[in-house]
């Protein structure tokens, strides 16, 4: 369990990508076997040129028929909260005849089985920036020491199948383990761009596996409404969380035929309101926008002012229910307009408000 975050603000921490421990750790066990240096540290080049050193927690030959090496460092995240802050990840590496390098799953890395990723199917989940991190410091490697032939590298995460399973990657049809993920190298904390990735991801595996309908939902409940409601299978269901931006902006590229919203009415209002961020931390739930909303429906003036006096948006709903007012069909009415003023012009948009009991509360098509 990761330490609880001091009282006092304080500067937060970046850390590293699995894609540079990968490359730190492929490069270590490489120069063990070329060089026969054994490392308590790897020196590796970032994608925008930043050099950064890496404390490895082992770099040893491995026993066997044939000449491997491995090498192992503890990911550290930084103050980002990244399911694999604290996790083992290693490379294991074997020297080859056939110049170039190859890559491999080994314990805790997923294989991809689906369409629409960056990976051809049956390809480890190791994506192409890491992939090049490595190769370009492994192919230097090689050229500095001589060494004319090439290298089968194989990259995993100790507990990574367990750890994959509080990510998307099931839902993207990446089985087995984690993926060997950055574009940087560099994890910024609650910079979200992970997050963000695997929502155009689902997306895009979606639309590559034949389905034209999507569901994007802010949570479990909202999945559970809409699954309940059309039968959409888990792979039609995109997990944007607070993030409504990240899928119109990808729809308008990622074309779908019919695109569902869903969400708690408090963050459906928000969305009504124009925000494309539905975290608390950069946008409110707006009491007399709704109050506004509710009068343009013919609300009295008692109602209009107890919503603006209520302590959350469901008691507003609540309220406005009470007295006839379908408050939870305007706000879907208006946060589908905000919608279809980001899509292009064909998308089919609906949207839905839940309550916390997970029932649909409003909705508009």
């Amino acid at each position: 369990m990761r330490d609880e975050t001091p009282e006092q603000p304080a500067p937060l921490r970046s850390g590293y990508t699995t894609g540079s421990c990968a490359t730190a750790t492929s490069l270590a066990a490489a120069r063990l076997l070329l060089l026969g240096e054994t490392s308590e540290r790897a020196e590796i080049v970032l994608p925008k040129g930043r050099r950064v050193t890496m404390s490895l927690s082992f770099c040893r030959r491995v026993s066997g028929p044939d000449d491997e090496a491995e090498a192992g460092v503890i990911k550290d995240a930084g103050d980002d909260p990244d399911v694999t802050h604290g996790a083992l990840v290693f490379a294991r590496v074997r020297l080859a005849a056939e110049a170039g390098v190859r890559f491999h799953a080994a314990d805790g890395v997923g294989t991809v089985t689906r369409a629409g990723l960056a990976l051809a199917i049956g390809e480890p989940a190791i994506n192409p920036v890491p992939r090049k991190m490595m190769t370009e410091h492994l192919e230097t490697l090689a050229a500095n020491s001589g060494f004319g032939g090439g290298f089968d590298v194989s990259i995993g995460v100790e507990n990574g199948a367990a750890l994959a399973l509080k990510t998307m990657n099931p839902r993207l049809g990446i089985v087995g383990g984690l993926s060997i993920l950055g574009t940087t190298g560099i994890v910024r904390p609650f910079s979200c761009s992970a997050y963000i990735a695997s929502i155009h991801q689902g997306i895009d595996v979606a639309r590559a596996n034949g389905y034209r309908h999507i569901a994007a939902c802010t949570g479990n409940q909202s999945e559970d409404a809409m699954r309940a409601h059309y039968g959409l299978p888990d792979i039609a269901l995109i997990e944007m969380g607070d993030f409504a931006g990240a899928v119109l902006k990808h729809l308008r590229r990622a074309h779908v035929e019919k695109l569902s919203l869903c969400g708690g009415f408090g963050k459906l209002s928000k969305l009504a309101a124009g925000h494309m961020d539905l975290h608390s931390r950069n946008s409110s739930i707006d009491l007399p926008m709704l109050a506004v909303w509710a009068a343009d429906a013919g609300a009295s003036a008692a109602l209009q002012a107890a919503i603006r006096a209520a302590n959350t948006s469901q008691e507003a709903l609540a309220l406005a229910r009470a007295e006839g007012i379908a408050l939870g069909d305007i706000v879907c009415a208006r946060a589908r307009g905000v919608a279809l003023d980001v899509l292009p012009p064909g998308i089919v948009v609906e949207t839905f408000a839940i309550d916390r009991q997970g029932r649909i509360v409003g909705s508009a098509a």
